[in-house]
């Protein structure tokens, strides 16, 4: 498959954004494999029988984004940095709807015949992960912004230089400090518990 021009994404955002419906008719199509392969990279951090699918996750990113009516999209890598925010938050939402269930919350009665064989692996507690990330904004906003587009969007360095207009040097630079004081940061709310 072919991939779109950069300018051509661009030019049906800025369409978009200034009312045009049919551009997100022609859009869609353009961008669908990139939100699939963000879904994916998202979904391969995620434990082993994960409920939640590529599929649904890019479904639910879309309608979100096709909801947002106020953003004035600015180019391509802006759309795909806000489409990554979108994958993140609703991965969030569904760690912390699957946390609560744990807790009791929502009890539904369930024939032991139906029941899946799940497999609880460890996998890095996204919730955490999410508040240092927020924390981290407190702090540092723009390289709250680069751990985001390159751990959660699966953007490319240069892919995240162009999104947050500054040097791919910038962006590396960031990411190395980043993923440091992410570590610390979840790892002392893990010894808090």
């Amino acid at each position: 498959m072919e991939i779109p021009a950069k300018t051509d994404v661009t030019e049906l955002l800025l369409s978009w954004s200034n009312g045009d419906s049919s551009a997100l008719d022609r859009l869609v199509p353009l961008v669908h494999q990139e939100l699939r392969r963000l879904a994916r990279h998202y979904m391969a951090q995620e434990r082993p029988g994960h409920t939640l699918q590529a599929t649904a996750l890019v479904n639910e990113a879309y309608l979100r984004l096709v909801d947002v009516n106020r953003v004035r999209w600015q180019n391509r890598a802006h759309f795909f940095a806000v489409a990554a925010q979108m994958m993140r938050r609703i991965l969030v939402e569904f760690a912390r709807s699957r946390a609560r269930l744990k807790r009791g919350g929502d009890p539904q009665q369930v024939m032991l015949e139906s029941v899946p064989q799940i497999v609880d692996e460890k996998s890095p507690d996204l919730v955490a992960l999410d508040a240092a990330l927020s924390e981290l904004a407190k702090v540092d906003a723009r390289m709250s912004q680069v751990v985001e587009l390159r751990f959660f969007g699966g953007l490319t360095v240069e892919e995240t230089a162009e999104a947050l207009s500054v040097s791919p040097e910038t962006v590396m630079r960031e990411w190395k400090t980043a993923k440091v004081w992410l570590l610390r940061q979840v790892t002392e709310s893990a010894t808090d518990r």
